[in-house]
């Protein structure tokens, strides 16, 4: 199995995030008012351009209740 490197993997997790957005019918609009930061911001967190913190980490699973662990699958 192949290691992914460090901007894979963010690109893997912002896919993710993405999808689970998309899975709950929200615009990144949406998303970035449930969480309070700019629409901007999620976009660059779902193209992998901006590191997240944790608490956003933990406020995104919250709002697309989706535990936290799922957005570092990468199958």
């Amino acid at each position: 199995m192949t290691m992914l490197n460090t901007e894979a993997k963010r690109k893997l997790i912002g896919n993710n995030i993405a999808k689970y957005r998309k899975l709950k019918n929200l615009s990144q609009n949406q998303l970035a008012e449930l969480v309070n930061v700019s629409r901007e911001h999620i976009a660059k967190v779902e193209t992998a351009r901006r590191n997240m913190s944790m608490t956003l980490l933990f406020n995104l699973s919250s709002a697309l209740d989706v535990p936290e662990y799922k957005f570092f699958i990468f199958v």
